[in-house]
This record gives structure tokens, C-alpha cells and sequence, in this order.
């Protein structure tokens, strides 16, 4: 199949820093602001974000993870599916302003899931939820508040966000028959 690359680098780069500014503005700051990644590349994304917001606010934000796999309603389909550890970070998320992050929003499922993980961890102000890429597809009322790229896509194509952290490089792209 063919890859047609959509997001490199700079574009990743330029992406997370207007999230980040997105939501100092939509928070009015960096104060109780909590980043928590969906596991496996929301975490990076998060840390990335986390380290943008910092620079710019020049305020520490608390940056963690949270595992969603338990909360998840297809392990009956995908059993083999490990969990990855939750991290919290020290002051908690009662109060605070948590945004959700993760790398690409299609049916809504593991958003829908990191929500009934979160409810199981503590009682947020208010949660947002920001994506790198929001393909569309959706199968429940669920939408970002912050978003990197919108990539139209067929339901059959599959979007692969690849980054350095994890696999050695930045980069977008969609595979698939009409790749």
C-alpha cells in the first residue's frame, strides 16, 4: 500500500505550538492546568505541550498519563491489548483544568474511554480534549477542543502519526487504496 505523507516536522511543530497557545488562551493561563496523554503517542504529545506551555507562560504545567485500556468497550475484540501505567501528577486533577491529549480522533471510543478513567481518578474543573489529527468518522458526540490538523479520510485508510520519541521521526501519514 502507499503512504501519502500529510504532517512532517515543521508542521507537527507548528501544530502543537498553536494548540499550546490555544490553551493558555482558553484557560486564561497556565494556572490549575493539568496535560494528561492517552497512551502510547498522547504521552509524548502531552510532554511536548507541556514543555511549549511552560516556555511560553513560563509557568510549570503538570504533565502525566492516562491508561485507558481497562475503561475501553472493544477488549472483548482486542484482548491482547497491555495496559500502560497512569501518571498522575502530584497535586491531582480535583479542581483542575485536565486536557485530555492524543494523537489521532476518529470514532471517539478511546476519548470516550480516557473519560470513564478520569471520573475513576478524581472529580477535574472542567476537561478539554486536544488532538493532533481529527480524521472525522465519528461514532459518539464527541468533539476537540484543540486541534493540530483536520485530515479528511476514508474509514478504510489508516492514519499513522509516527514521532521521534517512539519511532525516530516526525510524521503524518495516511495509507490506504486511495493513498
Amino acid at each position: 500500500m502507499n503512504a501519502r505523507i500529510v504532517l512532517q516536522e515543521a508542521d507537527i511543530r507548528r501544530a502543537l505550538t498553536r494548540i499550546a497557545h490555544e490553551i493558555l488562551e482558553s484557560n486564561r493561563g497556565a494556572e490549575d492546568l493539568v496535560l494528561l496523554g492517552i497512551p502510547t503517542r498522547g504521552v509524548p504529545l502531552a510532554e511536548r505541550l507541556g514543555l511549549l506551555i511552560t516556555e511560553i507562560a513560563q509557568i510549570a504545567v503538570p504533565v502525566g498519563s492516562l491508561d485507558v485500556t481497562l475503561f475501553r468497550d472493544d477488549l472483548a475484540r482486542h484482548p491482547t491489548r497491555s495496559p500502560h501505567p497512569t501518571e498522575i501528577p502530584a497535586g491531582g486533577i480535583d479542581g483542575k483544568t485536565v486536557v485530555l491529549v492524543d494523537d489521532v480522533l476518529f470514532s471517539g471510543r478511546s476519548i470516550r474511554a480516557a473519560l470513564d478513567a478520569l471520573q475513576s481518578i478524581g472529580r477535574p474543573a472542567a476537561v478539554r480534549l486536544a488532538i493532533l489529527v481529527d480524521r472525522g468518522h465519528r461514532e459518539l458526540p464527541i468533539r476537540p477542543d484543540f486541534v493540530g490538523k483536520n485530515i479528511p479520510s476514508a474509514r478504510a485508510e489508516r492514519v499513522n502519526v509516527r514521532l521521534r520519541e517512539d519511532d525516530g521521526e516526525d510524521l503524518v501519514s495516511i495509507e490506504g487504496s486511495e493513498a
